[in-house]
Order: C-alpha cells, then sequence, then structure tokens
C-alpha cells in the first residue's frame, strides 16, 4: 500500500459521518452506487467466509415505498401520540435519493451451526457483526463520493410489510437501512471520548 492510498483511506475513515440531510440530487450516477454495494459483497469479509448478507439497493418509487411502510407502520405503533418528529424523519429519508436495505441469510446461518456446533451460539452474532461490516464499508466508500447516508433501525417492526413489497426470501433477515442521497446539510461538530479511557496499548517497546 503506497501513502497516498494510506492517507486517502485515512481521509475516507475521517469523512464518513451520519447525515441526515439528504437531497436526491446524487453527485454520481446511480450506477456507482450499485457497483459500490457489489463490490462490498464481494470483497467484505465474513466470519467462516459465510457470505451471508445480502442487499436490496433501492430507487426511485421503491425508495420513497419503503419510508412510506416505515411511516404507516410507525403511525399504528404511536395512535393518537404525537408524530410530529417521527414525521420529520420520515420526509427527512424520503427525500434521499435511495436506500440500501441490509440482510443476513438465515439458512447460511443454521448450515453453519449445523456444521459447527462447538460455536453454534455464535453464528448469528457473527452474522451482525458481518452485516456491520458491510454497512460500514458501503458507507465509508458513498462518503468518498460525497454521497451522505445514514444507517437506521426500523426492524423488526417493517420486516413482514418489506417482504411482501420487494418479493425478499423469507430466510433474508433484516438488519438495517441506509438512506443515501447528495449532502444537503453537512453533519454537526463531533465530540469524541478520551482514548486513554477507550483503548490500551501493551508490549510496545519504546
Amino acid at each position: 500500500m503506497t501513502k497516498a492510498t494510506l492517507v486517502n483511506l485515512q481521509q475516507a475513515f475521517d469523512k464518513r459521518r451520519t447525515i441526515y440531510a439528504l437531497g436526491d440530487e446524487l453527485p454520481v450516477d446511480p450506477r456507482a452506487i450499485v457497483n459500490i454495494a457489489e463490490r462490498v459483497l464481494l470483497h467484505t469479509p465474513s466470519a467462516f467466509n459465510s457470505q451471508s448478507s445480502r442487499l436490496v439497493v433501492l430507487f426511485g418509487e421503491q425508495h420513497q415505498q419503503l419510508w412510506d411502510i416505515t411511516e404507516i407502520k410507525l403511525r399504528e405503533q404511536v395512535g393518537d401520540g404525537d408524530f410530529t418528529g417521527s414525521k420529520q424523519r420520515m420526509d427527512s429519508f424520503r427525500a434521499a435519493a435511495g436506500s440500501v436495505l441490509f440482510f443476513e441469510d438465515k439458512e447460511v446461518v443454521k448450515s453453519l451451526q449445523d456444521k459447527f456446533t462447538l460455536y453454534a451460539d455464535k453464528f448469528p452474532l457473527w452474522a451482525h457483526q458481518t452485516s456491520a461490516m458491510h454497512q460500514y464499508a458501503l458507507w465509508t466508500e458513498l462518503s468518498t463520493l460525497n454521497v451522505g447516508a445514514s444507517v437506521q433501525h426500523y426492524n423488526p417492526l417493517i420486516d413482514s410489510d418489506i417482504a411482501a413489497a420487494f418479493d425478499i426470501p423469507d430466510n433474508w433477515d433484516l438488519i438495517a437501512q441506509m438512506p443515501f442521497g447528495n449532502i444537503v446539510e453537512p453533519a454537526g461538530d463531533k465530540t469524541y471520548q478520551p482514548l486513554n479511557e477507550r483503548m490500551k496499548v501493551l508490549g510496545l517497546n519504546n
């Protein structure tokens, strides 16, 4: 890895932020988003090389439908309560250019549990870790293209309706949702907890 590549990678890590104010005017061709998703699926590691992650990339009407479904399900939960804040969030997600749905294949996880019984109870946890790596990889790559995104978790509230709307296989378990688009308003300043409270370094010679 060259020094320039290392700097670019570090800059990508630093640049990635949660962006809520998104628009539908992508700074790149939408196909570039699909290409990133394909690359992430191919090259992101997974426990036991399970390759259990599944992605659905939504644009246009299907993207809008995702957040329409989510709003309906949330309104059912809130009832007569104040829906103002939730409505603003749904509108902000709908305003984006698209969304990525992250799934894990339960059949793959189950087959690993059956094959490696010693670790059976760990495979669901490792599947979530695998999904998290896919989310972070995609999120970071999007940021290098000046495409903003955030990660949302409205599952399991929306699972069955999403499965019906987008013909999702029964063995795909919804993990997260990522709306993306052009950055209408950048993220605010970020605060950091002291590293000496979060990290130890042992055995390093001065």
